[in-house]
């Protein structure tokens, strides 16, 4: 069980093979459309295999009452693991060497492919997103969450203080420590020599991913080069015991 609902946002599984044709025409439009603005809306659909072994999280605006279906705002896909020794099953394993992770004991869960409307910018949606997973974890007992975290477009030098910032605060413990699998990357750990502008960092870093630094998540030394989705991306960790009390209440706290 999954549903939570808040005024206007209600997030809850995909029931139907129409609810993810749904999830993937939107990430479609978020991950590869990439519109003008004003431009009308592209069809197509983001799909993989990884869909079919997936459960997938719909988060849909409830404004219109009489709507059937409600817009959907916003996606994601999980896919629950018994632990460390079935990683290699998930969609990160393609793009990095998470041999270390295999040592994990706990159950884990690898969270992929949010993505938002492209023309709608609200934070409670990120906020009963994490919501509804905090609910998924601690009734599934989860001690991990994993998954890939993008920038937007492949030039590394736009990105450069959040990188460094990254690589100041965030890296992964050695003993998770993810390594080198995809042919294109950018190793920001071992390449960057500059001190963070905190303010400029924290403007480009992609809103998923600071969601999982407050919470005390941990990234690759390296950013994977994608040139098929547009994006940069860091292997992201959390281990669910991190997270600081006061804002693991705070997850928990919205309303059914």
């Amino acid at each position: 069980m999954i549903a939570l609902r808040k005024p206007r946002y209600i997030a809850r599984f995909a029931a139907s093979d129409s609810d993810v044709a749904a999830a993937q025409a939107l990430r479609y439009l978020a991950f590869v459309a990439n519109e003008p603005p004003g431009a009308a809306p592209q069809q197509g659909f983001d799909a993989d295999p990884f869909d079919a072994i997936c459960r997938h999280v719909l988060i849909e605006d409830t404004r219109d009452a009489e709507a059937t279906p409600h817009r959907l705002v916003a996606c994601f896909r999980i896919l629950p693991l018994g632990g460390g020794s079935d990683i290699a099953r998930s969609y990160s394993a393609q793009y990095y060497d998470l041999d270390a992770l295999e040592q994990f004991e706990g159950k884990m869960v690898e969270m992929g492919r949010f993505c938002l409307h492209p023309q709608v910018h609200d934070p409670d949606i990120l906020r009963i997103a994490w919501g509804a997973m905090t609910r998924f974890v601690d009734e599934e007992g989860v001690e991990m969450l994993f998954g890939c975290s993008s920038f937007h477009g492949t030039d590394t030098a736009e990105y450069l203080d959040a990188f460094a910032m990254l690589k100041h605060r965030h890296l992964a413990p050695a003993r998770w420590k993810p390594r080198v699998k995809a042919p294109n990357v950018f190793k920001f750990a071992a390449r960057l020599r500059r001190k963070p502008d905190a303010r400029r960092a924290a403007l480009k870093m992609p809103p998923l991913l600071k969601t999982y630094l407050l919470m005390g998540g941990w990234v690759s030394d390296h950013a994977v080069v994608d040139r098929d989705l547009n994006t940069l991306h860091v292997f992201t960790g959390l281990e669910i015991k991190a997270i600081p009390p006061a804002r693991a209440r705070l997850l928990r706290a919205l309303p059914v």
